[in-house]
């Protein structure tokens, strides 16, 4: 049997901008991408701390380094710059994988610097 289990998560992200003039999506740097192994266009779940929207879209690699969080399209009317968000990643796995199963998880702090990695 295949369950769905928590792959990526990537906490207290500050979102750095949002554009509603563009097709839709979440972009995210690509190093913080990459630190709990989302992929681009991978499916997302985010939860916004600020005023408990959640929502499902696609992440899109930002440029490395730049600690991009920026909300496009429909997300856009969903949080602000400054909104704190946790985007989460999940996947599918044989239920015998389930007991030594450890997603990838990263905090986020100023400049969406990473505090803590696990």
């Amino acid at each position: 049997m295949k369950i769905q289990l928590l792959k990526s998560k990537i906490h207290r992200a500050a979102v750095t901008d949002a554009n509603v003039n563009y097709e839709g999506s979440i972009t995210i740097d690509r190093e913080l991408m990459d630190r709990v192994a989302m992929r681009p266009f991978e499916r997302v779940l985010c939860g916004n701390l600020a005023n408990g929207e959640r929502f499902e879209t696609y992440a899109i690699a930002g440029e490395t380094g730049s600690g991009a969080i920026i909300l496009n399209g429909a997300t856009a009317h969903l949080g602000k710059a400054g909104d704190r968000l946790t985007i989460m990643s999940f996947a599918s796995v044989d239920d015998t994988e389930e007991v030594d199963w450890k997603p990838n998880v990263i905090v986020l702090g100023e400049k969406n610097g990473i505090i803590t990695s696990r």
